[in-house]
């Protein structure tokens, strides 16, 4: 796999609340166009970009840093935001909407958070054995 970094997104608006799972998405694709990944491993991808955008925007004030970096077999996502809860897997309740998100990020990847003073920094690493793709 080649080396690829997507320069970090900073969201043009105040508190970064305007950065959108659909540009998020779309940013990591371009970001990952030219990285030898099966098209399995970007939808995994995709899937965890959004989860944790998504996340950040409900949950955290909104996304102050993005960023999606690929090696040697290796994805990593990196979403900043202003708030210092970690995130936490809900108890399952599949008949009740929402609280899924951060389970299947978990299931995809490899998932730290940094706590700092102004937010936290949430990273999700991706690999072929964890997906289970080839």
């Amino acid at each position: 796999m080649e080396d690829a970094t997507l320069p970090p997104l900073l969201p043009a608006e105040p508190l970064g609340a305007g950065l959108s799972c659909a540009q998020a998405r779309e940013t990591a694709r371009a970001s990952l166009a030219g990285v030898d990944l099966p098209a399995a491993g970007v939808d995994d991808v995709l899937t965890v970009v959004t989860e944790m955008i998504s996340n950040a925007r409900r949950h955290g004030g909104g996304a102050t840093a993005f960023q999606v970096t690929a090696r040697s077999g290796i994805v990593t996502v990196e979403v900043r935001d202003r708030s210092t809860v970690p995130p936490r897997i809900k108890p399952w309740a599949p008949n009740e909407p929402g609280g899924f998100g951060w389970r299947l990020v978990n299931q995809l990847a490899t998932t730290d958070v940094r706590i700092h003073n102004d937010g936290k920094t949430v990273t999700a690493t991706l690999n072929a054995a964890q997906t289970g793709r080839p």
